[in-house]
């Protein structure tokens, strides 16, 4: 088993829940932790742009009264002292949130995010916002007023979007932990770009409020982002829950998943690539058959399987109509006379055909089948293990890209995360190796609605027996 080595990796790749426990045991101060954070900033950030804001004075402030909080013997949180970093969709009380356009430059909340104040309440600092494209519409994060992201395994590639940011800060050790969002592929998909970890929970586990845009609300998820799924285990359980002003945020904490497991039956996996969601990179491919060997290996019950439902089956087309029929005249709204403003990525978005109402209908349809066919998939399975990209990451501003010999638009960067949007299912992105260019490789688990647990023991296992443990981007 391969296990991180606290006394070898510097302080700005140490786990967060490492980072909180060596403040509690006075190994280290809140105050040393956040300067080698504010330090990795000033060394890295030039090189990929994943900060937009900067909240470096008044997190050394707040780290020195965590300081105090320990010397007294005061209770203290479960991220007492450690810093973290926040998507700039999310609202931050009396700090910048953008929104990646030009046309909310300098707009300031005077309220945080449900899940920034949980953060803080469980004695986490802020100290950054991240870089998204504009309004959080794109699978990469670029845009007119804080510019591009670059990945930091590669400048040459993109870390994706929307949370391309927040991806690339977490991975060169700018953050430990930090929230991002999405909505069709946006926490996991720029996880598997930079090589971290990530969890879109089932909908409704974690509360949108506070989130740019309002619309959309039934399809969006905040989620945790870390290097380890470890530490967003531990995110998750610190923002999940409902919070009372969210309505489609109405669990407790403890709510369980329907089970068709048999009382001491092994965790049954299914594992599918190609068929479901090709073409795939060879390479993932062999990840995922590889991930699968490892579960085996450690007692589950693991197959490859056909999703019929899912091949030859455009899921995409109608499901993006849904989310531009929402988002287009949401959006309206703050852009009237001010296109000109606007990045392509926002044109683009304002530009989108919206669908007629007969095809509306059709489109909601189509999502309702899908969940059903996924609740048939879960009586027989537990987990589903299967690609998050289908290819590792990509040049940046492509509008096509070449998988396996195949051409394929942009838009099949999306074709085995959307789906789990869709239909409001758990799904997490683990790191598992690099690519034959060093590039990070991840794999997709998903489980039946509210089994996040399952997801994030196997996700644990799989990572820690993984050959891109303890793998870092940039020295």
């Amino acid at each position: 088993m391969k296990t991180q080595n606290s006394k070898i990796d510097p302080v700005y790749y140490q786990e967060a829940g490492t980072l909180a426990q060596m403040i509690r045991d006075k190994e280290i101060t809140s105050v040393e932790v956040v300067q080698a954070h504010l330090d990795r900033v000033a060394e890295i950030n030039p090189r990929i742009n994943g900060v937009v804001t900067l909240m470096g004075e008044e997190a050394l402030r707040s780290a020195a009264i965590a300081d105090k909080a320990v010397s007294n013997g005061d209770k203290l949180g479960p991220l007492h002292g450690v810093p973290f970093s926040i998507k700039d969709a999310i609202d931050t009380a009396g700090v910048p949130s953008q929104r990646g356009s030009k046309i909310f430059a300098g707009f300031i909340p005077d309220r945080d995010a449900t899940v920034v104040s949980r953060m803080k309440n469980a004695g986490a600092i802020p100290l950054m916002k991240t870089n998204i494209p504009e309004f959080s519409a794109h699978w990469e994060s670029d845009n007119l007023l804080t510019g591009r992201s670059l990945n930091p395994w590669s400048p040459e590639r993109t870390p994706g979007g929307s949370s391309g940011g927040e991806s690339a800060v977490i991975a060169a050790g700018l953050s430990p932990i930090g929230l991002g969002s999405d909505v069709a592929i946006s926490v996991r998909g720029p996880a598997a770009f930079t090589g971290i970890a990530a969890l879109k929970a089932t909908h409704g586990r974690v509360p949108y409020t506070g989130h740019f845009p309002a619309a959309l609300s039934r399809f969006w998820h905040i989620g945790a982002m870390a290097r380890t799924v470890k530490d967003v285990a531990l995110g998750y359980s610190i923002i999940n829950g409902a919070d009372g002003i969210d309505g489609y945020s109405i669990f407790a904490n403890d709510a369980k998943p329907a089970s068709f497991r048999i009382p001491g039956q092994k965790i049954r996996v299914g594992w599918v690539s190609d068929t479901a969601f090709g073409p795939v990179d060879p390479e993932i491919t062999a990840a995922i058959k590889a991930t699968a060997l490892l579960l085996k290996e450690a007692g589950c019950e693991v197959e490859e399987v056909r999703l019929p439902f899912m091949e030859n089956t455009d899921w995409l087309t109608p499901y993006f109509g849904l989310l531009y029929g929402e988002l287009v005249p949401y959006i309206e709204q703050f852009t009237k006379g001010r296109e000109s403003e606007l990045h392509f990525i926002g044109k683009a978005t304002m530009d989108a055909p919206l669908l007629n109402v007969t095809d509306y209908v059709k489109a909601e349809a189509g999502i309702e089948q899908l969940k059903s066919h996924f609740a048939n998939y879960f009586v027989q399975y537990d987990v589903l293990l299967l690609p998050v990209n289908p290819m590792t990451a990509t040049g940046h501003g492509l509008q096509e890209y070449v998988v396996d010999g195949k051409t394929v638009s942009a838009y099949h960067v999306m074709a085995a995360t959307a789906p789990f949007n869709a239909t409001g299912l758990p799904a997490l992105s683990v790191p598992v190796t690099l690519s034959s260019e060093n590039l990070p490789v991840n794999v997709q688990l998903v489980s039946r609605w509210f089994d996040e647990a399952t997801i994030l023991q196997l996700g644990e296992l799989i990572q820690i027996g993984s050959d891109a443990y303890g793998k870092h981007p940039i020295a």
